[in-house]
């Protein structure tokens, strides 16, 4: 092969950039960025906007920018979502490792520190819970569907103890990591626990748009603002809180789950809420609202008020959804139903920035009756109509969710990457299983395409490069997690090792450990008679991340599915180098040696999941061990997954 990894990681950084966002202690600033194919440099960055960045002698495109774009303006802490506009093309910073996941838009974030004293700030002071990246199948998606469990710091340490679940939704076009990674759920909840301000609850992060991920879409498609007998409202109650009332351990009734969800997962979780009054007495809304035609709720007010414990209510006044939200508290009011509202002026709209504060205002009142009936009692009428208020027209959706690219698009023959550029010149193809570019063709409505049939069945990153810029593919929500310029990854969903394509077989379930950058995988394990499970040690290559061999190597999507035909054995596999096991005093075995596989042995992805199916393979035709001096060769976990591990 002409080119390796290596050679299309270094081509990538080539075109982009030589510092991540530098934060000035004037509370300004600098964003820096080379590329030498490119004319002019905008940064487009949350709290200024679109600004014009200036070349240096060195090839840098740099700016130094305020609160609203003036320089002598300090910009106020927290997280901002920014990318740079090269000859009019949207691309990440490619020096940032922070990213936010999304269908569409790819953006880097800038987090500008606040000194410990932020509702998101990680805070080395406190335990910190984790997170579970899980799989199920659902009967009404027809597919697997995924989800993201975070655990609170005690869940491990105290395994008789049961917890409240809170059902937390992004909005449209996010993935389900957005409320983990943009809204920093995770750590809110975390600190709040550490100082006593909010109960210990495990919550739970659905993807709002799952039609998305069946290997074969609708004919007609799924609109995402349909509600009532949808799939995303029918699988999270006929499967995913089955899913997690069974493999966690979690208290089962209204008083004890919550469910809220910011802009259309506002509106799911309003939705669901109030027509499941028997299973949610807790619901939050971050700017939105949802439907006012819901059977025996509105119209009977009394019994809804002694169904719901809060029913909170949040939206910026300079939110384009926040005369609809108006509207929506002011019919609440007219109708005799109780509701806590909160507005805020200065966080730029409809924001992470919001999500992020009204979690901060809720997660105290969850699952605690005495505040959040104090806050009930408090709560105000909505404010009067100005008639001046913005509203969610089809127009404004039309702006704002445009028709999609399609890409990558697998058929029959072959797969076709499609790239919207009406004013390039020039469009190439980059993958890391090609031996050099491949030159795309533009149509008359300025769509760039390419169909590669011998690329069908094949797992690979690759990118789009457009007059000499490399750029992601903004159309696939699955983005490689690199250390620096983030390449799509194309996967057939039809696969047998993609989960789209799985069917109804048992899945592990995978965590990342932030404060290590390490990742697991632990396998279903039987119930009886399970001995030690294999080990496997998957080393990151070099522009790797502890999450590349599964979000790229599909390392639990292969081994699901090799475990599900009894092909290989249980296992655990990490990226960790095991010295946990010395670290925590399990029982060692004599000659034990994890496998170990390294990305850097194999220049593709391709071949490192070859390497490890084949590892996989091989481990089910050895005998498991035991743990010494336990009858039956003992178990592993404590009692089933949620032992931990």
């Amino acid at each position: 092969m002409k080119k390796t990894l290596l050679t299309t990681l270094l081509l990538g950084c080539m075109t982009a950039s030589v510092a991540q966002p530098r934060c000035n202690a004037d509370g300004t600033v600098t964003f820096q960025y080379r590329n030498d194919s490119a004319k002019t440099v905008m940064v487009d960055v949350q709290f200024a906007g679109r600004k014009e960045m200036t070349r240096g002698a060195d090839g840098t495109w740099t700016v130094t920018l305020g609160a609203k774009g003036d320089p002598k303006t300090p910009v106020v802490p927290d997280m901002y979502p920014y990318c740079f506009v090269v000859d009019g093309i949207s691309v990440m910073d490619p020096e940032n490792p922070q990213y936010f996941p999304n269908e569409g838009f790819k953006n880097s974030l800038l987090e500008i520190p606040g000194g410990g004293k932020l509702p998101h700030d990680i805070r080395s002071d406190v335990a910190h819970g984790r997170l579970e990246y899980v799989h199920y199948y659902s009967k009404s998606l027809g597919a697997t569907n995924n989800a993201i469990v975070y655990l609170p710091p005690s869940y491990i340490s105290d395994p008789q103890k049961k917890y409240p679940v809170f059902y937390l939704i992004s909005g449209t076009t996010d993935t389900e990591e957005v409320y983990y990674k943009v809204g920093r759920v995770n750590y809110i909840l975390d600190n709040l626990i550490a100082d006593k301000q909010a109960k210990e609850m495990i919550i739970v992060l659905p993807y709002g748009n799952p039609t998305k991920l069946l290997a074969t879409p609708p004919a007609q498609g799924m609109p995402q603002t349909q509600f009532g007998g949808d799939v995303f409202s029918k699988d999270l109650i006929n499967d995913l809180m089955p899913y997690v009332e069974k493999n966690y351990r979690t208290i089962n009734n209204a008083d004890h789950r919550a469910i809220g969800g910011f802009s259309r997962g506002g509106n799911q979780a309003l939705f669901n809420g109030l027509t499941n009054l028997d299973k949610f007495a807790y619901l939050c809304s971050y700017s939105s609202f949802t439907s006012t035609d819901i059977p025996q709720v509105y119209d009977n007010a009394a019994e809804t008020n002694k169904k719901i414990r809060l029913f909170w209510l949040g939206v910026g006044t300079d939110d384009f959804l926040y005369g609809n939200a108006r509207d929506y508290m002011e019919y609440l009011d007219k109708k005799g139903i109780r509701s806590v509202k909160e507005f805020t002026t200065d966080k730029f709209g409809h924001t992470w920035m919001n999500a992020k504060y009204f979690l901060a205002k809720t997660l105290p009142l969850l699952f605690n009756k005495k505040v959040a009936e104090e806050a009930m009692k408090n709560g105000q009428p909505a404010p009067a109509a100005t008639g001046q208020e913005q509203q969610f027209t089809p127009g404004v959706m039309a702006r704002l969710f445009p028709k999609p690219i399609v890409s990558p698009e697998y058929g029959d023959q072959g797969v076709t990457f499609r790239f919207k550029a009406p004013e390039a010149k020039k469009v190439e193809l980059d993958c890391e299983i090609l031996p050099e570019n491949v030159a795309m063709q533009r149509d008359s409505d300025g769509v760039w395409s390419i169909t590669m049939s011998e690329l069908l069945f094949e797992t690979f990153k690759y990118c789009f490069v457009v007059d000499g810029t490399s750029v992601c593919d903004p159309s696939n929500m699955y983005l490689s997690p690199d250390r620096g310029f983030k390449y799509s990854i194309a996967d057939n969903p039809h696969s047998p090792f993609n989960f789209a394509s799985q069917g109804d077989i048992p899945h592990g379930r995978t965590g990342y450990d932030v404060d290590r950058q390490e990742a697991w995988y632990m396998s279903q394990m039987p119930t009886q008679g399970m001995t030690m499970p294999k080990f496997i040690q998957l080393v990151p290559g070099e522009g790797d991340t502890m999450e590349s061999w599964f979000k790229v190597g599909g390392a639990d999507a292969i081994a699901d599915r090799l475990l599900a035909d009894g092909k290989t054995k249980p296992c655990i596999i990490t990226t960790s180098s095991l010295d946990f096991m010395q670290q925590s005093g399990m029982p060692q075995m004599p000659g034990f040696s994890p496998k170990v596989l390294r990305a850097d042995d194999y220049p593709t992805w391709s071949q490192r999941r070859r390497a490890l199916f084949k590892l996989l393979l091989d481990l089910g035709k050895e005998p498991n061990p035991t743990f010494p001096g336990i009858p039956g060769g003992g178990g592993f976990g404590g009692g089933g997954m949620d032992g931990g591990f």
